[in-house]
């Protein structure tokens, strides 16, 4: 492959993303990428030739060598390469969105053309390191700390569950600055290390044994560096609100992912499905199987949406670190229904799809991690739903119905479920009841967003059929809601509960 090909910043997009499209769909089929997936990584020969196609160009600044970081051009390169392989994607979103786009924004100029070049020439990567044993979602707690000391930082530390451990050659780490009492300051820190460098190099202590993603290496990290002091980077008021910038243009990133995922497990669905015999007539005669990929062309049209939105509101030029619940929805929603796809494609392709050599059954276990990682979805449906309450109260709106027609992110879509959405909020929610109203408050957001796409010109059949699947979704998920009973474990047993001692 040569590896000139795509070393022009100025090619139109259309072609870029088709010879990528084309190149990697080559690639995976010469080298059996069923097989591949079997094993732990990729073979570097595979790496090279995948890097040579420059896909993380899309994510370098113009002035740089690259093709300008448009939000577009981003999630149709996640898009591309989640068609063939979810884990490939996810590497691309670690380098992109965890990353280069950080970097970009944030970063130092004196830094910036260094880095930028050795991904373009040389096929670099970078990743971000926040999580800790002892903390994981819990980020404000991290104990990883930085001191300056003279002209650099010293950084010391334990991190785990990094995508890409062990093989990146770059590292933004998160960490908390430690003062003269030996108090951490509330505000994080973030700092670029460069592993090529002795006194920034990453020691990797265990790799994980990850039951998906084996694309991927994930780990335990020891962290014991010195940075100079243009390694870190620069926030525009505080390093949480940067944090909270940096997290929330990542989710707005998930669809990207999600797109080629969902579209493939439609098609092989589909056509599974279309060749299938059963009797007298093909899997696709029977109503229940044409729910199903009903609904698998409702997770593809809502994450058009998504794609679509992202690429209008989550460029670096825009400050997301308030936008929380948007992204929120959109990670959490997609990363659900790419779940779904997976188990539905395998229900559909019977005792066939039960195999990591088949792209359902390896789906279920790359995209499980998904609805866990950035945030699990049951705590991101929380905070969107307090969110959303907090505004309410603030706005003095309990009726939920009204408050959405006055929201940005739903006032169009809440017309379609006004019947469903008429109901008052008037006390405080179990957390059960609180991720079911931020599932229902997702679904409306993403419509809202759909609507928008469906003005653009977007397919009418698909947009109705999506809206009636997303209503049932809605009238369920209310049910679920206003029904729930105060179940709690049972804490001793009463010695009853041996089912053999009643025969």
């Amino acid at each position: 492959m040569n590896e000139s090909a795509f070393d022009e910043s100025g090619m139109e997009y259309s072609d870029f993303l088709n010879q990528f499209k084309t190149s990697i769909h080559r690639l995976f089929e010469k080298e059996n990428i069923n097989t591949l997936s079997l094993s732990r990584g990729l073979p570097p020969h595979v790496w090279k030739e995948i890097m040579n196609l420059k896909p993380l160009s899309v994510a370098i600044p113009k002035e740089f060598g690259g093709r300008d970081m448009k939000v577009k051009e981003c999630l149709g390169i996640l898009s591309a390469a989640s068609y063939e392989s979810l884990p490939l994607s996810l590497t691309f979103g670690i380098n992109i969105a965890l990353f280069l786009e950080p970097v970009a924004k944030y970063g130092h100029q004196d830094v910036k053309e260094n880095i930028f070049k050795n991904f373009l020439a040389n096929g670099a990567m970078g990743g971000l390191m926040i999580t800790e044993p002892d903390y994981g979602s819990d980020a404000l707690n991290m104990k990883t700390q930085n001191e300056l000391k003279g002209d650099h930082y010293s950084v010391q530390g334990t991190k785990h569950w990094q995508g890409l451990t062990g093989m990146a050659d770059y590292w933004l780490i998160t960490s908390r600055n430690i003062n003269s009492e030996g108090s951490l300051s509330r505000d994080v820190d973030f700092f670029i290390a460069d592993t090529h460098v002795r006194e920034q190099n990453v020691e990797v202590l265990e790799y994980y044994d990850n039951p998906g993603l084996y694309m991927i290496p994930y780990g335990l990290n020891k962290i014991d560096i010195k940075v100079p002091q243009h390694n870190k980077l620069i926030p525009e008021s505080t390093g949480l609100k940067m944090m909270l910038d940096i997290l929330h243009r990542s989710r707005f990133q998930f669809p990207g992912m999600g797109m080629g995922f969902l579209k493939r497990m439609l098609d092989e669905a589909t056509k599974h499905c279309k060749e299938r015999i059963v009797g007298n007539s093909n899997l696709f005669a029977l109503d229940q199987v044409q729910y199903q990929i009903a609904r698998l062309q409702s997770f593809f049209t809502l994450c058009s949406a998504m794609c679509a939105k992202s690429s209008t509101i989550s460029g670096i030029d825009h400050d997301v670190s308030t936008s929380g619940v948007h992204a929120n929805s959109m990670k959490a929603l997609v990363t659900d229904m790419m779940q779904e796809a997976a188990q539905t494609l395998v229900q559909l392709s019977g005792g066939k799809g039960y195999r990591i050599s088949h792209i359902g059954g390896r789906g279920i276990m790359d995209s499980r991690p998904f609805q866990i990682f950035e945030g699990s979805n049951e705590m991101l449906y929380t905070q969107i739903s307090e969110g959303i309450l907090k505004d309410m109260k603030k706005k003095k709106t309990p009726h939920f119905g009204s408050y959405l027609a006055l929201n940005d992110l739903s006032k169009e879509a809440v017309k379609l479920y006004s019947q469903e959405l008429d109901f008052s909020i008037d006390q405080a929610l179990s957390q059960r009841k609180m991720i079911d109203l931020g599932k229902i408050i997702a679904r409306i957001v993403i419509v809202n967003d759909l609507i928008e796409l469906n003005n653009l010109g977007f397919e009418q059949e698909l947009t109705d059929m999506t809206i009636e699947m997303v209503r049932q979704e809605i009238v369920s998920l209310l049910a679920s809601m206003h029904h729930h009973k105060a179940l709690v474990p049972i804490e001793e047993s009463n010695g009853k509960s041996d089912w053999m001692a009643f025969l």
